[in-house]
């Protein structure tokens, strides 16, 4: 059993006096797991949601090895929005307060550079802000971070789907080797891996379980007249009303027909195949990813190497041949920790295929009549965010940064309302909740990025 309570930490009398006046007696899970591995000076990577307790965990972390007489820049926490930099800043310095003369100074763009640069002359101990501002004072040399000991990469899977990979492997590359360094995510994806495998030191690994339930997948199977595929599919999508969904068939033109049906009923969807040229395949994957597509129609050869998290549900619109095919199918869906949904239709000809899938499962397969599915009203299935298109790319050295501070500053739209961003050679997508993207498209068509009137359309 962990002993919960911070006095069993090897935490100064001042610091665990300060947490009680706080009101922090007892750790919660991601504290309990990380702080003991973070106070040892080993690299973390802990897996936890907003309110799980993270920043406390890392505020205390990174204040406990620091020189309140040194100026320079111990600690960096980097953060994906300027929103979450300033709730992290006030949290540490709640968490400072029992520490002689620690200066915090928070780096985020949307607000002039100069008295940035004046602020950082009188030095602070702690900088926490957005990867690109960061950037900027770095190649401006108006922050040195030769003294660093601790670098903290907060939400570090929100800056992943920001398109922000580069500019922390930019900033990482200019930071002490011997720095520890801390990484916290509410999911695990391919890019989480690839950070940590290139720029940390056997990182210890921690989940706090009690956000996270195992994997649970779902499956129910429906057995239907060939005739009745098409509206089985809406039937499921109007019954559960996934966010994210994808649907499987045998071939690109299943997948039109599927496409056709769903589009006419009001159901946002859109098709892969093989044959998409590589620009729309990229403008579809970016929509699905973003949350702006509520349902990718699929064939398994298209479907290979996507990697999309929280995938809420699985269609499989006809059984796959194989029933290997069929479980990989299915193990999309209930990734990181979610609940998922995989639903099978089934007509007879394919029972043969329901019985291989039986008996690799070693389980009987949980069958439902179609008639027990109930529309449950409302507006016909429509994602919540809306992709805007931006006319310039890689090549035009657009960064995530350049869009993010666009529409968080000319256009006022809070951060927390901007989802991914994903930025390709000629053109770049991002995502805005439906209720601001006309303000967005507004503001971001008649404003400038990067001092250059692009064109902007919505998807």
């Amino acid at each position: 059993m962990t002993n919960t309570a911070f006095s069993s930490l090897p935490l100064s009398a001042a610091m665990l006096a300060n947490l009680e006046s706080l009101g922090y007696t007892e750790m919660t899970p991601i504290q309990a797991q990380s702080l003991p591995v973070m106070l040892k000076g080993m690299d973390l990577i802990a897996q936890a949601k907003t309110g799980s307790g993270k920043t406390a965990a890392f505020g205390i972390g990174l204040l406990n090895p620091l020189n309140p007489r040194y100026f320079g820049c111990q600690a960096l926490v980097i953060c994906p929005t300027r929103e979450l930099a300033d709730q992290v800043a006030k949290e540490l310095r709640r968490l400072a307060r029992s520490a002689d003369n620690i200066k915090i100074l928070t780096l985020c763009g949307g607000v002039p550079f100069g008295p940035q640069i004046g602020s950082l002359e009188h030095g602070a101990q702690i900088i926490v802000g957005t990867p690109g501002r960061i950037q900027q004072h770095l190649s401006k040399g108006t922050l040195k971070l030769d003294g660093l000991n601790t670098l903290v990469l907060d939400e570090a899977d929100r800056m992943l789907d920001m398109g922000f990979y580069d500019s922390i492997a930019e900033i990482i590359s200019q930071t002490p080797t011997r720095r520890q360094t801390l990484l916290f995510s509410a999911t695990y994806p391919a890019g989480i891996k690839q950070l940590s495998a290139t720029f940390m030191r056997d990182p210890q690994q921690v989940k706090a379980e009690a956000l996270h339930d195992d994997t649970q997948i779902e499956q129910r199977f429906y057995e239907i007249a060939p005739e009745e595929r098409l509206d089985a599919v809406v039937k499921l999508l109007n019954s559960y009303r996934p966010q994210s969904c994808v649907a499987f068939c045998f071939t690109k033109q299943q997948c039109q027909e599927v496409v056709d049906h769903l589009t006419a009923k009001g159901i946002s969807a859109a098709a892969l195949n093989g044959d998409l040229e590589q620009r729309d395949r990229d403008q579809v994957l970016a929509m699905f990813a973003n949350r702006s597509l509520s349902v990718l129609v699929a064939t398994d050869v298209a479907a290979r190497g996507l990697d999309i998290d929280a995938l809420d549900m699985v269609i499989n619109v006809e059984l796959a041949r194989d029933s290997e095919i069929h479980i990989h199918r299915v193990g999309r869906t209930g990734r990181a920790g979610e609940k998922g949904l995989a639903m099978s239709l089934v007509a007879p000809a394919e029972g043969h295929r329901a019985q291989a899938i039986e008996t690799l499962q070693r389980a009987p397969l949980n069958w439902h009549p179609l008639s027990s599915l109930k529309h449950q009203g409302g507006a016909p299935l429509q994602p919540p965010m809306i992709t805007l298109c931006i006319g310039a790319g890689r090549k035009d050295k657009l960064r995530p940064g350049d869009i993010l501070g666009a529409l968080t500053g000319a256009a006022g739209i809070p951060g927390a309302q901007v989802g991914k961003i994903a930025i390709f050679d000629f053109q770049a997508y991002v995502a805005v909740e439906r209720v601001v993207a006309m303000q967005a498209l507004k503001c971001l068509s008649e404003g400038k990025i990067k001092g250059r009137s692009l064109r902007i359309r919505t998807l």
